[in-house]
């Protein structure tokens, strides 16, 4: 949502400059943007072209300077504030971004632009109904926008209305069924619903017929006895659950293999977790500024033979980048709990628990199963010791997914626990409640399905990982989520010490919790029917001392499980991925 304050016409030089850094040419075209600045201060373009790629290249106090130089110049300019905002949010700074993006239509109450950017900063301000009311702004003025479609569906997602986020989404794709915008933005969320498999592999039937059939163009020239060369394209090499999943196979590379990392979020030189994950890598590539043509050749001068594909159609997705296949093989892996359903996938590592014989079916790409769990847990460093909630605190099942997770039929379940435990409460941890009207929604939710809002209690957020592990000293068990199981949360609360009771589920994402607990040794808490599942609740509760015990002992079961043996992890990852290689060499396509 970007906007610059050119004229019509032919390319400006700016614009050719902006080209060049998308086109791969960053600091060349940042240099020749200083040099023009310096010339002519009054250059707003160039301003606002210069700290788009501070941005991109991880450096946003300079890029805010650039802005605010911008609007000093002309404040009147609604664009300038505008992307002034998209800065700010690029930060987490959405209560000052929306501030700019209301000056921005106080001058011009046409700017569309700045009416998308209110609905994105309310939407994460926790303020759901004043994005709505935003929303209701901006279709007059473009109501065939898809961002703004999906930030609309946004927002309804942040107000407790998945479905009908899922209805507005599906509904404009019945008049753009071809726009890969609106696919992106509807396949994630049917991972949080009960639906029909086969109505939910329709709709990525649906995102593939609107990919554009491009000549796939891979390079399987490889010198004798050269050492695999493996990509990693995610938005996630950071502090964030998939760089924390995928930091055990990239610790233990072996010896025969080259590890190329495909960075597709800005850098953040700071992150302690990239800082690690940059030694794991012999090459580094920035690809958060390159748009699909330039990743595409940036991973064939790269001579990936194997490109792991991190995100699926998780935020900072790049899967459009791979229409053109530019590695030989490429592989999704631990992102995102569905088939993508592109074309150019060609294997998904999955494990037999998640995906069993039978599921092929399910998805477009080839499984590679990971037996025994198709995930590796890495705890962290700084977790605090499990305690034991107070003895005086009434019996308190929990659960720390984001809300979205909470289905329907993930609170018949829970209303059916707490109707057989007489007096427990239910704690709940979303970020995503932290608004009134979402923690208003939800509540309403909640007291439908038969859970009186008294006994709820629902916290938002923590500053650090410490304090957010520390509340589990609050739970005596907690409740997964279906049909979109917990992933990380459920890692966390076994590591806190903490009983994780699961609905075997008929889909990947409804049984990853299954596959944890059987490699953490704990499948005596896998429910294979709704009744079994209260039926394990009831069982526990009815034994809190057990609890305790058993709390103490958990982190060291989990130490020595197959869950956090990350050299074994790591050999099996690299078994795998060579036998994908291997298959293309052979031409198996079975």
């Amino acid at each position: 949502m970007t906007s610059f304050p050119t004229g019509a016409g032919a390319e400006t030089a700016v614009q050719r400059l902006l080209r060049d850094a998308r086109e791969g040419r960053l600091e060349a075209a940042m240099v020749k943007l200083r040099g023009r600045i310096q010339r002519q201060p009054g250059d707003l373009e160039a301003r606002q072209a210069l700290a788009l790629l501070l941005l991109q290249s991880g450096q946003p106090l300079p890029a805010l300077h650039q802005l605010e130089r911008s609007i000093q110049a002309a404040p009147k300019l609604p664009g300038l504030r505008n992307n002034y905002a998209n800065a700010l949010m690029t930060l987490g700074r959405f209560g000052e971004a929306n501030e700019q993006c209301k000056k921005a239509v106080a001058i011009d109450p046409s700017y569309h632009r700045a009416w998308l950017g209110q609905v994105l900063c309310l939407t994460q301000l926790g303020d759901p109904d004043g994005a709505l009311n935003a929303c209701e702004r901006a279709y007059p003025l473009r109501s065939d926008w898809p961002e703004l479609i999906c930030a609309h569906a946004s927002a309804l997602e942040a107000a407790d209305r998945l479905e009908d986020a899922i209805a507005l989404v599906a509904k404009a794709l019945n008049g753009r069924p071809h726009d890969l915008t609106l696919h992106a933005r509807l396949l994630p969320m049917l991972n949080n619903v009960i639906r029909p498999i086969a109505q939910v592999n329709a709709a990525y039937r649906a995102y593939a017929a609107a990919i554009p059939a491009l000549v796939a163009r891979p390079n399987l020239e490889r010198k004798p006895n050269q050492k695999l060369r493996i990509g990693v394209l995610s938005a996630d090499l950071r502090s964030h659950s998939v760089g924390y999943f995928c930091e055990p196979f990239l610790r233990h590379r072996p010896d025969d293999c080259t590890l190329i990392a495909c960075n597709s979020s800005p850098p953040c030189p700071d992150d302690p977790l990239q800082i690690r994950l940059r030694g794991c890598f012999e090459q580094w590539i920035e690809a958060g500024f390159l748009d699909d043509a330039a990743l595409d050749l940036a991973i064939r001068d790269a001579r990936i033979d194997v490109l792991l594909e991190l995100s699926g159609h998780t935020s900072g997705s790049r899967l459009s980048a791979l229409n053109g296949k530019p590695a030989a093989v490429i592989v999704t892996a631990i992102g995102y709990p569905n088939t993508t359903g592109h074309p150019a996938v060609d294997w998904r590592i999955v494990d037999s628990i998640t995906d069993p014989v039978g599921c092929e079916d399910h998805c477009s790409e080839r499984l590679l199963r990971l037996d025994p769990c198709f995930l590796c847990y890495c705890p962290p460093a700084d977790a605090p010791v499990p305690a034991s909630p107070a003895p005086e605190q009434p019996f308190t099942f929990g659960s720390f997914n984001t809300s979205s997770k909470i289905s329907s039929e993930t609170l018949g379940l829970w209303a059916a626990v707490m109707g057989e435990v007489a007096n427990a409460q239910l704690l709940i941890k979303s970020k995503s409640l932290s608004g009134v009207t979402a923690r208003e929604n939800f509540l309403r939710r909640l007291n439908d399905a038969g859970i009186a809002r008294e006994r709820v209690e629902i916290l938002s957020y923590t500053a650090t990982v410490a304090e957010h592990l520390a509340l589990y000293q609050r739970i005596h068990v907690a409740l997964d989520t279906t049909p979109y199981n917990g992933t990380t949360t459920t890692c966390e609360a076994l590591w806190m010490g903490v009983q994780v009771i699961a609905l075997n589920g008929d889909r990947h994402a409804a049984r990853v919790t299954a596959s944890l607990l059987s490699a953490a040794g704990l499948s005596q808490w896998i429910a294979e029917s709704p009744a079994q599942f209260v039926a394990i609740a009831k069982t526990l509760a009815a034994d809190p001392l057990h609890l305790v015990t058993h709390r103490q002992g958990l982190r060291a079961q989990l130490a020595a499980s197959t869950l956090t043996n990350t050299p074994a992890y790591a050999e099996r990852f690299y078994q795998a991925v060579c036998s994908a290689w291997e298959s293309r060499l052979t031409g198996d396509a079975t």
